[in-house]
């Protein structure tokens, strides 16, 4: 029995057992290269997910820049339009200013011309009333003449 127990371990030997080690063999090549790829599959995504969190934080520096020009233009027009208007508004001002004074001008011209000549009117009717009578008038005249022919 031990000899066919060793007849049978040198058969193995012989035939079964290269081929089973050989066999082995290359299933521990395979699970090595297996773990490796995915040592260096991992590595690769420790990468990209290092560059896509570098790539992500330049976005949003790039979005917060971008943001505050933008905070920046919309300020300038804003102030810009504030000036415009501004400056708009004392024009408007200024030429209703002038035109008031045009008009309150006018208006005291033709108050001057009206009084001047309510006046006359007034005169007129008031001289008219005084020398309805011609004895009136002719003392008036005398009188005037007198005070002529004084000075």
């Amino acid at each position: 029995m031990t000899l066919s127990f060793l007849i049978l371990l040198l058969l193995l030997r012989l035939f079964a057992w290269k081929p089973i080690l050989k066999m082995l063999h290359q299933r521990e090549t395979k699970i090595t290269e297996a773990l490796n790829e995915a040592a260096q599959v991992r590595e690769q995504m420790k990468q990209l997910t290092a560059d896509n969190e570098r790539l992500l934080a330049q976005a949003k520096d790039e979005r917060d820049a971008i943001l505050v020009e933008a905070r920046k233009v919309s300020q300038k027009m804003y102030d810009d339009a504030k000036v415009k208007a501004n400056e708009e508004g004392q024009r408007i001002i200024a030429a209703a200013k002038e035109n008031i004074v045009i008009e309150k001008q006018k208006a005291i011209a033709d108050l001057k011309n009206l009084v001047a000549e309510l006046s006359l009117e007034i005169a007129e009717s008031i001289i008219r009333l005084e020398f309805a009578d011609k004895n009136r008038y002719s003392e008036y005249v005398r009188k005037r003449v007198d005070e002529v022919t004084l000075n």
